[in-house]
């Protein structure tokens, strides 16, 4: 079974600082928003598609350049503040067989991410980005690109996701999926939102995803 891991919230802590840029920013613009909010409606799909979907749902433009802006502010943060998630790198030494990434986010920001939290070097060469593919999740493109790229038929993946739109992405892909709610930014409803989007059995903590992963490939579930 190769293994799929999303990267932000499930490899490195990064939706916490992500999303209280992006809220900070959207309300200084006139749009009240906080990052919790953010996190519960929006998270798992490329960033420009947020904004461009919050603008769309409320009839208005965001001024010209804050996207930008909100993506200079976060690559600088990223630098200096980044973490893995808790417990990440002890985890990845106990999983067997192939593993690879396969993020919404854009491949400079993915790969400063890896890099940043010493998590690089265990995916390369299977390290894939929303910018490779024409559409991101929850639409299944990003997996299956991934899938092709490692030589798998995607019904002999498992991914770990933490977004709703990265589920049912996973799932659209043929794929298996657990739903994974061991980041900082986790929220009360997460688990249940994850499960009604189709996730197999949700994981609250790095240390369980080894037992966890070995139980659904024994399961035959891929």
């Amino acid at each position: 079974m190769t293994i799929i891991f999303d990267c932000d919230g499930v490899l490195v802590d990064s939706e916490i600082i992500s999303n209280a840029i992006d809220a900070e920013l959207m309300s200084a613009a006139g749009y009240s928003i906080t990052a919790d909010q953010l996190i519960a409606s929006y998270i798992g799909r490329p960033k420009r598609e947020i904004w461009a979907a919050i603008a769309s749902e409320n009839g208005f433009d965001w001024p010209e350049g804050l996207l930008d802006r909100a993506e200079t502010l976060l690559s600088e943060r990223l630098e200096t503040e980044l973490l893995p998630v808790e417990g990440i790198a002890e985890a990845l030494d106990r999983i067997e067989g192939p593993v690879g990434v396969a993020s919404s986010s854009v491949m400079a920001k993915l790969r400063l991410s890896l890099t940043v939290t010493g998590l690089i070097d265990r995916f390369e060469p299977h390290i894939y980005s929303v910018s490779q593919v024409a559409r991101g999740k929850p639409e299944p493109d990003i997996f299956l690109f991934a899938a092709r790229n490692m030589g798998v038929d995607p019904k002999g993946c498992l991914v770990v996701e933490d977004s709703v739109a990265g589920v049912k992405a996973a799932l659209a892909a043929g794929m298996d999926v657990v739903g994974f709610t061991g980041g900082r930014h986790t929220y009360p409803a997460h688990a249940a939102n994850l499960r009604a989007a189709g996730a197999r059995e949700i994981i609250v903590s790095s240390r369980d995803l080894p037992e966890a992963l070995a139980r659904r490939r024994q399961s035959g579930a891929a």
